[in-house]
C-alpha cells in the first residue's frame, strides 16, 4: 500500500456503561472471544487451550436469549485527535506528506473542534 497515517491526541477511557454498550453491539463470537482472552497477551502452552475456554464458553452460552457479561477486564478508550498526519511513498522519494492540527479559533459561528490547519510537510 505504502500509506501510513499518523495520529495524535488526548486518550480517554469510556464509562462502564459505553464499554457494555458497546460489547454487547459485538457478534456473539466476539463477545466470547473477548471472555476467552482474559488477560491479552498472556502466554498460553499452546493453541488447544484457547480452543477448550472458547468451547466451554460456547457451551455455556449456547442459548442465545442469555446475555454474555461483558468482563471486567473489557472496555474501551476514546481518541480525541488533535493532528493526523498522511504519508505516501512516491518512487522519486519525495514522499507526500500532508499534516491536519486542530487549532483552536475565536470565531464564534464555529465551534472549537471544527477548526483544522492544512500543511504539505517535506518528505
Amino acid at each position: 500500500m505504502e500509506k501510513c497515517v499518523r495520529i495524535e491526541g488526548r486518550v480517554e477511557r469510556v464509562s462502564e456503561d459505553v464499554s457494555t454498550e458497546y460489547f454487547h453491539l459485538r457478534p456473539r463470537d466476539s463477545q466470547i472471544g473477548a471472555c476467552v482472552s482474559e488477560v491479552q497477551s498472556s502466554v498460553i502452552a499452546n493453541r488447544k487451550v484457547l480452543e477448550d475456554r472458547n468451547k466451554t464458553l460456547q457451551e455455556q452460552f449456547a442459548d442465545e436469549s442469555k446475555a454474555i457479561p461483558r468482563p471486567d477486564y473489557w472496555g474501551g478508550y476514546l481518541l480525541k485527535p488533535s493532528c493526523f498526519e498522511f504519508w505516501q511513498r512516491q518512487t522519486d522519494h519525495l514522499h507526500d506528506r500532508i499534516l491536519f492540527t486542530q487549532r483552536p479559533t475565536t470565531d464564534p459561528s464555529l465551534m472549537p473542534d471544527n477548526q483544522w490547519h492544512i500543511e504539505r510537510l517535506l518528505p
